[in-house]
């Protein structure tokens, strides 16, 4: 498939909304009443820069590129939830004494807040380079159906192609944090990049008989990777996951379910199934695991690769084209 232009890199801090100024006032007293990271982010002692991610695809970024020179560690802990992510005082005050955060601007509003009263030295904002879309109607790419009050859909890295734009930036602002590796992080960026193109080629592979069936999912995770490679996003939720379908929505998933042969019906590990099991019973369609990568659960040795590959093998033996 065709790769993505990559965007100028820039390591500019994004403007923030009036809901996050509200929050980080508050978080702004909160940062001051303890000093590190505490459980969230321990100090890297052994010479090693402290790199601070908002969740597991960033962390997973900034391993890679930093290598043996960063202590990386996730806001998001195993098993919980990204999208309404909380923070400790001890967690906002940490970002402050990181070498590095990297985060997502709009997703989670209180990384947004934490990082507007703590001002930490060096940022890398993935939207920047993650080129985030608004499709014309207002829908998120791939998608069928708007949902909430916001359109934008966060999860670029379920395209391997946006993900390795952000690992150059991620290579960019470290060699601002240490000169003496600037090379060896350049380096790095360059081999995920090889590694997520080679992923990018598989996922096309193992799609290309699929372009233009219908990938009805518990929520509105999937839209670049629909976009991607030739699908039809359908969602019985939205953008976030807790926002539980109305009855009106359910009725609409079940017809196209029903007109198209959809055959299998997706959820999450880390969100209730319950309601995509009871369409799908239903319905009298299966149901699969399609993981949108924005944790991992408690004791998942897998990494971003590794679970890229198990989507792949879930789509390719649940949509219609696999025959």
């Amino acid at each position: 498939m065709p790769r993505r232009t990559r965007p100028a890199r820039t390591t500019s801090r994004t403007t923030r909304t009036t809901r996050t100024a509200a929050l980080a006032a508050g978080l702004a007293l909160a940062a001051g009443l303890t000093l590190g990271l505490a459980a969230c982010a321990p100090a890297a002692d052994d010479g090693r820069h402290d790199v601070v991610a908002a969740f597991y695809p960033l962390q997973y970024v900034a391993e890679r590129v930093g290598g043996a020179h960063v202590a990386v560690t996730s806001l998001t802990p195993p098993g919980g939830e990204s999208h309404d992510l909380e923070l400790s005082p001890s967690a906002v005050a940490g970002l402050g004494d990181a070498d590095l955060v990297v985060y997502l601007s709009g997703f989670q509003a209180a990384t947004d807040a934490a990082v507007a009263s703590t001002a930490p030295a060096h940022t890398v904002d993935a939207a920047q380079a993650a080129a985030l879309e608004v499709a014309p109607d207002g829908v998120a790419p791939g998608t069928s159906g708007t949902f909430g009050t916001s359109s934008l859909d966060p999860h670029f890295w379920l395209d391997p192609t946006r993900l390795a734009d952000v690992g150059h930036q991620v290579a960019d602002a470290l060699a601002e944090v240490d000169p003496e590796h600037a090379a060896e992080f350049a380096g790095a960026a360059d081999d995920l990049a090889a590694d997520l193109d080679a992923l990018d080629g598989e996922l096309a592979a193992g799609l290309a008989a699929c372009r233009g069936a219908t990938l009805v999912a518990s929520h509105e995770a999937f839209g670049y990777l629909a976009q991607r490679y030739g699908l039809h996003q359908v969602g019985l939720s939205g953008i976030d996951p807790e926002v539980e379908p109305s009855p009106a929505r359910l009725r609409d998933v079940a017809a196209t379910v029903r007109a198209e042969g959809v055959r299998t019906l997706y959820f999450e590990a880390l969100t209730s199934p319950k309601v995509t099991q009871t369409l799908a019973e239903d319905l009298g369609v299966g149901t699969a695991v399609l993981d949108p990568l924005e944790g991992r659960t408690e004791g998942d040795e897998r990494d971003y690769l590794d679970i890229m590959r198990d989507n792949l093998d879930a789509l390719a033996s649940g949509l219609v084209c696999a025959g």
